[in-house]
């Protein structure tokens, strides 16, 4: 791990343009990505998914979760529940170190959740980011995630009640494979609230039960120097029902306001939460826009990428 005062030496020119990091939300995992990794290959922008710690195939599940009757599961504490975020924060590190000595042009995306340990990273490591994009995202102009989702601006949202108590149980608590069928129909109405009606449920069995409570409650601090120095895109989900409009402009503002000189370029998609899962090519083709543009905004094409290697 590098420490967070170091700033990474360059031991070799870079082979490549640009590369996509990718951060998820929460109860989400890197394989939410995946189709819209392969389409961005399809721009030629690779791009590297990112499981926090806590989430992915081999992150620990309560013990009664997939057992049936699924006994303690309101109030067995979390196996995640000692995780901070500088552990999510950390991973974001290790992800950017590792590929910032092969690009040119390292851009950063955080989904939902994902943007207190995205917004941390870039904080701590800005000589590793030459973009951030937030995606229907947690900016910490204030600096809980929860003083969003308890504000006016997010009174419209579809909020999934937690099992249990978060405090005693160490995580945000939900349970995508609920017998309740109105548990179930609130989780797909918040994140997928655009998904046909006739889609399966297949959505349920990538959704992790538990997101720990620091993700949302540790306080994640801002300076201009650092993180408001690098260019930043918001990207607003325009019927989006976990993180509405109200809120996500608010944030935009917010972080505006921090950093004057330095504004979001602010861009919508139609639809709800989660466009990896429902409109991935069009969420990639965004994307490639975005990490195409120069620091003035312009789009740089093929030719200028080859004029700067």
């Amino acid at each position: 791990m590098i420490e967070r005062t170091e700033r990474l030496t360059m031991t070799s020119e870079p082979s490549g343009a640009r590369i996509a990091v990718l951060v998820h939300g929460g109860w989400h995992c890197a394989h939410h990505w995946s189709t819209t990794t392969r389409h961005l290959a399809a721009h030629g922008v690779p791009a590297v998914a990112v499981d926090l710690p806590g989430h992915g195939s081999g992150a620990p599940q309560p013990s009664g979760y997939l057992v049936p009757g699924q006994p303690g599961l309101t109030t067995e504490r979390s196996p995640l529940a000692d995780l901070t975020m500088q552990d999510a924060a950390d991973a974001v590190v290790t992800a950017l170190a590792a590929v910032r000595p092969h690009y040119r042009e390292v851009v950063l995306v955080a989904h939902s959740a994902g943007g207190g340990p995205a917004s941390l990273a870039a904080e701590q490591h800005p000589e590793l980011v030459d973009q951030l994009v937030y995606l229907s995202s947690f900016v910490p102009a204030r600096p809980r995630f929860f003083d969003y989702i308890e504000s006016d601006a997010n009174t419209g949202a579809v909020t999934i009640p937690p099992l249990g108590n978060p405090a005693d149980i160490g995580a945000v608590r939900i349970n995508p494979f609920s017998p309740d069928a109105g548990h179930i129909a609130t989780i797909r109405q918040s994140f997928l609230n655009d998904l046909p009606a006739d889609s399966s449920d297949s959505w349920r069995r990538f959704l992790h039960p538990d997101l720990p409570l620091a993700f949302l409650a540790e306080p994640v601090h801002l300076t201009t120097q650092r993180w408001g120095r690098i260019r930043r895109t918001y990207i607003r989900l325009t019927e989006d029902q976990a993180l509405p409009l109200t809120a996500q402009d608010l944030m935009i503002a917010e972080a505006d306001a921090l950093t004057p000189g330095n504004h979001f370029d602010v861009r919508s998609m139609p639809g709800g939460h989660s466009p990896f899962t429902i409109r991935p090519r069009e969420l990639a083709d965004m994307l490639a826009s975005i990490a195409a543009c120069d620091p003035h905004g312009a789009q740089l094409s093929p030719a200028a990428d080859v004029a700067r290697e």
